[in-house]
């Protein structure tokens, strides 16, 4: 007889080291069972035995009776255990009987199992309190030894499974395998968990224990394939139901239940997988779109500010101007923060397909990051050079119609002065003249001579202004011409016209010799100063245009030098009307009564005095007009200088902002949490800003519209701080994108603060140029410093090829930190891969090459199960049925190149 006493000292205990279980030891007492629990214990293990005997066709009636030759306990370990033992004697002797139940009992000990105070002999002997402590010790090794819930013990497993799935339930406190059971309602909660349409869990009563004991264990019995292994009347009229009995039956809820729950595990997997996908695939249509909005945007919007047609007013070019202005505070800022946006949503969708382990995105052709990029900077430069373009135009029309009005302010003066000179220069009164009226004649063409050379000045301005006009594209060019053309043709005939006549009234001259020499003086003084009058009322009138003090200032100095020769020109008025004085008092004097005016010119005394009048009537308006430009200069200045004032403080506040984020991306500390909000509330202070830029878009727009051009005050321009207001916001939205990148790394990774941290201090630590990315040798120490193996061996060079495969999959040269920190979680933790889904997937198929339509939609939620009938296609393999779908292409393709 093999001495298990003896043998089972040496045997290594069960459960990790320690004693098996507290309850397998009270078979070494040499007590008895009590009565109600071991006819509990009887009936129990006589079930459980026979659920699995009958697997190998046949089942025991009596447990100890039945168990005694060893046939019988041989074939129930191989049945449960799936292995061969020696094969059994035959023979009916009891030595055979002994040998048999030896070499099971050998077997169970080799399984780890301590047997106390077991022997042969007692079975072979029909021992009953023997055969029902062995049938025991199989259960625990063989159906509850495998059950472990968060690494407990096989008892306290199962108990702490029971209490999980019926912890919803009202009336229901599993606390033990005993008095917690009595009333039913464990077993009916545990059945409703699992399958709820097998029980109305809610119609069942506390006080009803054994309706509710009978209910279970026959809708066990006929549904769940467990035999019924108690008897509701035992468990009701016992004081504290065997524990023994209790935990086997239940062993057999937690083994039929294990395959749903596998399913169930399976299924969520599927779930998860499949909710990546759809969210990704979201993403990346809402990028396509965004991105083509875009891109529409900015190829209806170049066209538009390439056009150069120039208008042919101030008016519509001005309206140009505005049309502009509305474009740059209206249109573009909700484009740019568009443009932010889609480089934002880009990295995030970048971060989740790397942290999914999905393939990277690729947008369709043309809508690339860098495609948008590339067509916003040619959008910029046909907006710089549409606003420089059209600031030319309105100067250059500013300067035609300042031009054109001078043309014709010129012209109609010189037209009123040519009027009636032909038929004055084609007259011939001097033929019937006499000698004093052909000298009067001949002194007062002199007279016009002098006249018209003196217009000689104002026809070449009148010729130049129109050849000034055609150089700058005047668009009423060809009147200009025409008229100018007119004017020079006239002018030509008057000077042949009075070369003509210069020599008819000299050859008559030979033959007067009277003249009147106070009428001739009186003509030669009057005609240039008359012709100085009429030039200071022309230059009084004349108009100016200016861009600054200092131009209206040279003006106003001009004006006053004219102005101090204005007592010298009242002398040489006064001499002229003293000679004509002079006259009279002759003629009065002497009795002569003169016939009519001065022969010698048609410059009255009185023309000389209203001109004179006209001049000092136009000194004090030329004054005002002068004054009043003079104080738009100083307006157009104030504006400079308030543009000026906030500029200078903006610019650098703005640049200073650009420096600061630099420093913050390299020296955050703290948690990603605590990060990510001070930079919102960094970029909160710095949206808080916005009206200090808002203002000087209105200063700047008031500058605009007084037509200032310039501004030696500051040199900061609109256009310079708009770019880097739009950088900074684009920047800081960069940064805190980056932060929440690291944030969906280190959930998803499962990665510590402190392992960032540990990332962050060596990355910043080999970023010596503080540019964000780490070229290839820095990249190299910075792993070298975190304990990698990538010195110049071979092999070393093998392993940082490799890494840098994966960092840098474009070849740029540079490793950014989020790639960094991607590769370090990739190399720490697990994700799900192709084969764990095929898995799952394979589970839900009940271990089939394929799955069903019905399959997928029984087992997952309704939208994901009609996604993979969509997209699975039909199976193919050798054992194909009709409606049969390849899950294994389906998941080997979420994780490749393929396009669902």
């Amino acid at each position: 007889m093999v001495d298990y006493h003896a043998t089972n000292n040496q045997t290594q205990e069960y459960s990790s080291g320690g004693i098996y279980m507290e309850q397998e030891n009270d078979w070494d007492r040499d007590l008895l069972l009590d009565p109600a629990w071991e006819k509990q214990q009887r009936k129990t293990f006589t079930a459980w035995c026979n659920s699995h005997l009958r697997k190998a066709g046949t089942q025991i009636d009596n447990i100890e009776e039945d168990f005694r030759d060893g046939l019988k306990l041989m074939l129930l370990l191989e049945v449960i255990s799936g292995e061969r033992l020696p094969k059994p004697e035959r023979g009916k002797m009891r030595v055979h009987k002994i040998n048999n139940v030896n070499k099971a009992l050998d077997f169970i000990a080799s399984k780890g199992v301590k047997l106390v105070s077991i022997g042969a002999e007692e079975i072979v002997d029909g021992n009953a309190k023997m055969t029902l402590g062995m049938i025991w010790t199989i259960i625990l090794r063989f159906a509850i030894q495998d059950i472990s819930v968060e690494e407990t013990s096989a008892k306290e497993g199962l108990l702490l499974w029971c209490q999980r799935k019926t912890a919803p339930y009202k009336n229901v406190n599993v606390n033990n395998f005993h008095i917690s059971w009595k009333d039913g309602l464990a077993f009916n909660a545990l059945i409703h968990r699992h399958r709820p349409e097998l029980i109305d869990y809610d119609k069942l009563r506390k006080d009803d224990p054994v309706h509710n004991l009978n209910n279970a264990f026959e809708v066990a019995e006929k549904y769940l394939d467990i035999p019924k292994m108690l008897d509701a009347e035992d468990i009701v009229n016992t004081a504290r139901p065997d524990e023994k009995a209790i935990m086997t039956y239940v062993s057999s809820f937690y083994h039929a239940f294990s395959g749903a729950q596998k399913a169930e595990t399976a299924a969520n997997r599927i779930c998860k997988v499949l909710a990546v996908n759809q969210e990704n695939e979201h993403l990346m249509e809402d990028y396509e779109k965004l991105a083509s909005d875009l891109l529409e945007w900015i190829r209806r919007t170049i066209p538009w500010l390439e056009n150069r047609a120039p208008e042919k007013t101030m008016t519509e070019m001005q309206q140009k101007l505005e049309d502009f202005r509305d474009y740059r505070r209206t249109h573009k800022p909700p484009k740019v923060q568009e443009k932010c946006q889609l480089e934002i949503n880009f990295n995030t969708l970048q971060t989740k397909l790397r942290l999914s382990n999905r393939p990277a995105f690729m947008p369709s052709e043309g809508r690339m990051v860098s495609d948008i990029n590339g067509s916003w900077h040619k959008l910029e430069g046909a907006e710089k050079g549409y606003e420089e373009w059209l600031l030319n135009e309105i100067r250059r029309l500013e300067r035609l119609d300042h031009l054109a009005e001078k043309f014709r302010q010129k012209a109609t003066i010189h037209e009123s002065w040519t009027d009636g000179k032909e038929a004055m220069l084609t007259q011939k009164d001097f033929e019937t003249a006499t000698l004093s009226e052909v000298k009067a004649l001949l002194k007062k063409h002199e007279a016009f001579e002098s006249d018209l050379a003196a217009h000689q000045d104002r026809v070449e301005q009148i010729a130049a202004i129109a050849q000034e006009l055609n150089e700058l594209d005047y668009y009423d060019s060809p009147s200009v011409n025409a008229r100018c053309q007119k004017i020079c043709e006239q002018w030509d005939i008057l000077g042949s016209l009075t070369q003509n006549r210069r020599e008819a009234l000299e050859r008559t001259e030979k033959q007067l010799e009277s003249i009147d020499e106070l009428y001739l003086e009186y003509a030669k003084r009057a005609a240039p100063f008359n012709n100085w009058m009429e030039g200071a009322m022309e230059d009084l009138q004349d108009m100016f245009i200016v861009h600054n003090i200092e131009e209206i200032q040279g003006l106003i100095t001009a004006h006053e030098q004219f102005k101090s020769t204005l007592p010298e020109a009242n002398k040489e008025r006064e001499a002229i009307q003293a000679i004509q004085a002079e006259v009279q008092k002759i003629a009065q004097y002497n009795g002569i009564k003169l016939a009519g005016a001065n022969p010698y010119t048609s410059i009255t005394p009185e023309s000389i005095d209203n001109k004179w009048d006209k001049v000092e009537q136009l000194v004090p308006q030329r004054d005002q007009a002068l004054q009043e430009e003079l104080a738009r200069q100083q307006s157009n200045d104030h504006l400079r200088r308030q543009f000026a004032t906030q500029a200078n403080v903006v610019g650098p506040w703005i640049q200073n902002k650009m420096e600061e984020i630099g420093r913050i991306s390299i020296e955050m500390n703290g948690t990603l949490e605590d990060q990510l909000t001070n930079l919102r509330e960094y970029e909160q202070r710095i949206i808080e800003y916005k009206p200090n830029i808002d203002q000087l878009e209105g200063d700047h727009q008031l500058i605009q519209e007084a037509l200032i051009f310039d501004n030696k005050y500051t040199s900061y321009t609109m256009e310079h701080l708009r770019v880097g207001w739009e950088q900074l916001l684009t920047t800081i939205a960069r940064t805190i994108n980056e932060i929440e990148n690291q944030i969906l790394t280190r959930d998803a990774k499962g990665i510590s603060q402190e392992q960032l941290h540990e990332y962050r201090t060596s990355f910043n630590h080999f970023d010596k140029d503080h540019s964000g990315a780490l070229m290839a040798e820095e990249f190299k120490a910075c792993l070298i410093s975190l304990g990698y193996d990538v010195e110049n061996d071979k092999q070393g060079e093998a392993e940082f090829t490799r890494i840098m495969g994966i960092v840098d999959p474009n070849n740029s040269g540079a490793v950014t930190f989020q790639a960094f920190i991607d590769f370090m979680s990739r190399e720490t933790t697990d994700t799900d891969t192709a084969d764990q889904v095929i898995a799952s997937f394979k589970i839900l198929a009940g271990d089939k090459n394929f799955i069903t339509a019905e399959e997928l939609r029984r087992e997952l939620p309704p939208d994901q199960a009609e996604y993979c009938i969509a997209r699975m296609a039909p199976y193919a393999g050798p054992d194909a049925t009709p409606g049969a779908l390849d899950y294994m292409s389906f998941s080997t393709a979420l994780y490749g190149e393929s396009d669902l």
